[in-house]
């Protein structure tokens, strides 16, 4: 039986998981999406040939329910969709900080939750995303979750005491790499580079440094190393990399992301 999906406060991750189930196959009569704005709903059915509908009708004519929208958000559309949502919905929760058990707690008895931290490179098919199971979830319900966001990139499981640790590592972690070429293009301009220039050589040597690190099983030390010649170039940077303290800064950034990941869980603003 086909299984249809909507994707409830489509924005760009919202929008950029029906791209993926379209171009896996999927189709359009069976992707449903909402969205708070109806310009922003018209120019959805416009693009990818979907339907928009009301969030009360997606959660009655759909088997899995994405819910896309911001945490802070997530209690008023909870309110509208919990009477319309049967107990044999799938829901799955892209909120940062939500844990399953907060809508069980507000969904009929028994309601299967999956909870999934992706992030931005949903945009580009390179995306991480997360998943852990609530406590009436299924290993069908997993498997429906993964082949879903595996359309945008890799899933991993894992036990959702982990997840706000995920967060900070992975669902925020684009941001630092892009922090950090910034300031390396600045660095480029401040040894004399135009940014253009200095631009183009960070974004290769982090596209390049990244697919070194997916394909060759080694561990960053030793491709570090490989780098890292006696009395060199590299070696002078990266002491002053850790006079800096940046190793510490990272470690800090990341307990910092994960506190507030685990302060949104809780109720904090």
């Amino acid at each position: 039986m086909t299984q249809r999906v909507a994707v409830l406060g489509t924005g760009k991750i919202g929008e950029a998981l029906v791209s993926g189930l379209l171009r896996a196959g999927k189709s359009p009569a069976d992707v449903l999406v909402t969205a708070r704005r109806p310009e922003r709903a018209q120019e959805l059915r416009e693009r990818h040939g979907v339907e928009a509908v009301t969030n009360e009708e997606a959660a009655k004519a759909a088997d899995t329910l994405i819910l896309t929208v911001k945490p802070q958000d997530m209690g008023t559309l909870l309110d509208e969709l919990a009477p319309a949502i049967p107990a044999d919905r799938l829901v799955i929760s892209g909120a940062a900080g939500v844990p399953t058990s907060w809508f069980e707690e507000r969904l009929a008895p028994g309601t299967p939750v999956v909870r999934v931290m992706t992030n931005t490179p949903v945009l580009v098919d390179e995306a991480m995303s997360v998943i852990s199971a609530g406590s009436h979830a299924t290993e069908e319900h997993l498997l429906r979750t993964e082949e879903i966001f595996r359309q945008v990139g890799k899933t991993l499981r894992v036990p959702e005491s982990q997840q706000d640790a995920a967060t900070a590592l992975s669902g925020s972690g684009p941001a630092y790499f892009f922090y950090l070429v910034e300031a390396m293009t600045d660095a480029g301009i401040l040894l004399g580079l135009p940014r253009a220039v200095a631009h183009d050589l960070i974004v290769q040597a982090a596209v390049g440094a990244s697919v070194m690190l997916r394909d060759s099983g080694e561990h960053p030390v030793k491709l570090r190393e490989a780098v890292t010649s006696p009395a060199g170039t590299t070696i002078s940077a990266i002491r002053e990399l850790e006079n800096h303290g940046v190793r510490a800064a990272l470690l800090s950034a990341l307990e910092a992301a994960r506190n507030r990941s685990q302060e949104l869980a809780s109720g904090g603003k």
